[in-house]
């Protein structure tokens, strides 16, 4: 498989109507009792920690590379498996998958949209029970990850570039430093804000709002394509989804930053920003 054969953002009924193909793998994010209560069928099961590097104060890194190649190669993910991500909550967790597929340059990922709050609203069968890997042989992930992935260097050197957005997926108290999850509250000296939830339609399953409607609240923000933005919020779970978005609008040059907020919030060293101004 050499191209896209999905967009990056499927509804519901485009997957429904679909035979099963033998390079597609449907993969929900979440623990093993909510996945056996129901699932889509034939989707496997991927726990959210094992997503997630633990390096405290730090709480949600890229693991290390050798890892995920084994990880991947259990999933029976290969280079050429077209993952279909979801999750129960909002899919942030379906996006961390999708954003670390792209830190090791796997191209073929789409995220289902609304997941399966929008798969049970539809009112489409539910499988119970687990699932089993198809194991396959480790990844081949690349020597070190793609642009996907920001550093705390990279957002500190942000501040002084006005080409590169820090996009903040916090709540608004979160980013004015009234509600402080970190030895310090505030922002990035610079970031913008846009709370990770405005991107779905709470009241219609989570599912994703309309492409033009996304791309106007994102250019009323001040972005646009061609820039260069890094997304996060305390450990890069809301923000995957803001990552998903602004990749499935067009947005080339998009990064994720794993240490977000428990990163550098505690740090003494990264300079803050409190109130509601950038």
């Amino acid at each position: 498989m050499t191209e896209q054969a999905l967009p990056r953002i499927i509804d519901t009924h485009t997957l429904a109507k679909q035979p099963p193909k033998d390079h597609w793998l449907i993969i929900f994010v979440g623990d093993e009792p909510a996945h056996a209560a129901g699932h889509i069928p034939g989707s496997v099961c991927l726990d959210y920690g094992w997503l997630n590097r633990q390096q405290p104060p730090a709480a949600g890194l890229l693991p290390d590379l050798e890892s995920l190649a084994d990880l991947l190669g259990s999933l029976g993910i290969t280079p050429d498996t077209h993952v279909i991500a979801y999750d129960a909550s909002g899919n942030g967790r379906a996006s961390r998958l999708l954003w670390t597929l792209d830190c090791i340059g796997h191209p073929h990922w789409s995220l289902l949209s609304g997941g399966l709050m929008a798969w049970q609203a539809d009112d489409y069968p539910l499988e119970t029970g687990l699932v089993p890997w198809s194991s396959a042989p480790p990844y081949p992930v690349p020597a070190a990850p793609t642009p996907a992935l920001a550093r705390r260097s990279d957002v500190m050197a942000s501040i002084d570039m006005p080409e590169v957005m820090v996009l903040d997926a916090r709540s608004p108290m979160e980013y004015a430093g009234a509600d402080v999850r970190a030895a310090r509250g505030g922002h990035v000296p610079g970031a913008l804000n846009l709370e990770w939830t405005q991107n779905f339609d709470a009241d219609n399953a989570t599912r994703l709002l309309p492409a033009e409607t996304l791309m106007a609240m994102y250019q009323d923000l001040g972005l646009t394509p061609d820039q260069e933005i890094i997304t996060h919020c305390q450990t890069h779970h809301r923000s995957a989804l803001t990552y998903v978005v602004l990749r499935h609008l067009g947005f080339a040059r998009v990064r994720g930053y794993d240490g977000s907020w428990s990163e550098w919030g505690n740090d003494p060293d990264c300079p803050v920003t409190a109130g509601t101004e950038p």
